[in-house]
């Protein structure tokens, strides 16, 4: 009885797996890579300008890195207070109704993007988590 001669490895299937796991780890990374999703294209804002006169600030945009400390839900919106990076000060933005879609959480760290509207009062209007 002859016997069959076995064939040799696929090299087109080991291919094609290796191209495989290099394209899911470049798309891993790539996802990794952006999970701050960092706002682009606003200026930090200065805690120092900030304390020594919101007022100065109204109209311009900025944005504010921290951690929730607290929150305080309202009919419409919420606030909450913002303990800065970099910083052991907290600020209180106003978080308007348009976000009450998302879960804003204490212990949590944010990326806001403030307006400073009359008075010198940050209001979000852009929030992302990190």
């Amino acid at each position: 009885m002859a016997r069959r001669a076995s064939s040799g490895p696929n090299y087109i299937a080991m291919i094609a797996i290796a191209g495989f796991v290099i394209v899911a780890f470049i798309g891993a990374k790539f996802l990794m890579n952006d999970s701050g999703k960092k706002i682009k294209g606003a200026t930090p804002l200065s805690i120092t300008e900030f304390l020594e006169n919101g007022n100065s600030l109204r109209g311009n945009e900025y944005l504010v890195e921290g951690t929730v400390d607290q929150r305080w839900p309202r009919d419409n919106g919420q606030l909450v207070s913002l303990l800065v990076n970099d910083s052991e000060d907290l600020i209180g933005i106003e978080i308007p109704a348009s976000f009450n879609n998302l879960n804003i959480e204490r212990s949590q760290k944010y990326a806001i993007r403030v307006k400073f509207r009359e008075g010198g009062v940050p209001v979000a209007t852009q929030i992302e988590r990190f």
